[in-house]
């Protein structure tokens, strides 16, 4: 691995690649603590002290969320106005059309994307001025909260485009890795903090080294989980154009178990969490019982989880593939499945096999979301990434040793991947 390091380090362009990415992540990581005028952060301990809605975000903000800086609200809004947009794109005609136009249509639509990204960042930071931090704003003026507002607005834009800089001049997806910098920015406190409790005699070392056993164990599991797929074979027969004579070879259908990535986890948290932060807001014993209910760890609560997941992991991949149009294309090209009619027959069996392996997906990604949890409520330690910030967190290491792989396969160099 240090030979491929040093091979890849003296690629000119890969090397300058990397620096610019890291150059970005300090970029990021100094606005990170540039706190937003106006606003008395040591107010809003208490709050991030229970899990909630903005908890999770404060995760995927690496504590900007918490400590209320100019990134305070991170990519969020920009990770939402994406997810509109893709399924705006399966129910309005004109986006369908761009989509499908190459790279003329992608830049329309990451146009609306960014507008979107803006509107929903003005309306989120609105309300978190207006509404549900507004106690801790030290002068409620107008033109205070004004300023608040259209600060916590330009940090998220200036995110925005600081991902697509990485994504256009950097190494790997530019938004993934402001994501990935924010949860492992948590990483070192968490560990110093998990050191001294087990220096004081709080935590016993057999359950820290245990736990970090349990952790290394899920992190093979979301890599084999990423990385799974069935191979469908498909066979083209051989076909004359003139004089030339095309097909007659066999290629496959890559299946991913898990097409949908970690969007699945992230819907069901976020959904979960809202009836529990709106409960903590109302003064009624209900409300509490409420609390209680949908408390991060409850029977209740990890089982809705799991269900959720399972039907975020079914809605999102009937989004992403369509078994009817797979089957076209190849019937349009001369393509079949070995034992399958072309037509009608293939696309019921894609159909079927996508189902299956969505809930196999599905269920594995419900397991490790579930486990650090699980590890938690049983260990009484405190796991730095949970679930969710685990799995993104791998697959973003995943993705960007890909790159390099491609960037060093390119120049006959061996990569991280034999």
């Amino acid at each position: 691995m240090l030979e491929t390091l040093r091979n890849a380090w003296k690629i000119k362009e890969l090397r300058s690649r990397i620096l610019f990415t890291l150059a970005m992540l300090v970029v990021y990581r100094l606005g990170s603590h540039v706190p937003v005028p106006g606003v008395n952060p040591s107010i809003l301990a208490d709050f991030f002290q229970s899990d909630n809605l903005f908890g999770l975000f404060n995760v995927f903000a690496g504590g900007s969320l918490e400590n209320f800086t100019i990134f305070a609200m991170g990519i969020m809004p920009y990770i939402n106005a994406s997810i509109i947009m893709q399924l705006l794109t399966v129910v309005v005609p004109k986006f369908e059309e761009w989509s499908k136009e190459g790279e003329e249509g992608r830049k329309k639509l990451a146009q609306f994307i960014r507008y979107g990204t803006i509107l929903l960042a003005l309306i989120q930071a609105t309300g978190m001025t207006v509404g549900i931090f507004r106690d801790a704003v030290i002068n409620p003026t107008v033109f205070s909260l004004f300023t608040i507002v259209i600060t916590l607005t330009a940090g998220t834009a200036f995110l925005m485009w600081l991902g697509e800089l990485i994504t256009e001049r950097g190494i790997g997806n530019g938004i993934s890795i402001i994501i990935f910098a924010g949860i492992v920015s948590r990483f070192g406190p968490g560990v110093l903090q998990t050191f001294e409790l087990t220096r004081l005699g709080e935590l016993n070392i057999f359950t820290v080294l245990a736990t970090v056993v349990v952790i290394l164990g899920l992190i093979v599991a979301i890599i084999a989980l990423e990385e799974g797929q069935r191979r469908i074979p498909v066979q083209y027969a051989k076909r004359i154009v003139g004089r030339k004579m095309y097909g007659g070879q066999s290629t496959h259908i890559p299946l991913k178990v898990n097409q949908s990535g970690v969007i699945p986890v992230i819907f069901a948290s976020a959904l979960l969490m809202f009836p529990g932060t709106i409960a903590q807001f109302i003064a009624h014993p209900f409300a509490r019982r409420l609390e209680d209910l949908f408390r991060i760890g409850s029977f209740f609560h990890s089982f809705l989880f799991v269900l959720m997941i399972v039907f975020f992991a079914y809605f999102y991949t009937a989004i992403q593939f369509d078994p009817v149009k797979v089957s076209n294309d190849m019937k349009k090209y001369g393509g079949f499945i070995p034992g399958l009619r072309p037509g009608r027959p293939t696309a019921d069996f894609l159909a079927r096999v996508s189902s299956r392996l969505t809930l196999a997906g599905a269920l594995a990604l419900a397991s490790i979301a579930v486990m650090p949890v699980l590890l938690q409520n049983i260990f009484r330690i405190n796991i730095i990434f949970g679930g969710v910030g685990m799995i993104i967190v791998v697959g973003v290491v995943l993705e960007v040793m890909k790159q390099i792989e491609s960037h060093m396969m390119m120049r006959s160099y061996q990569g991280f991947m034999k």
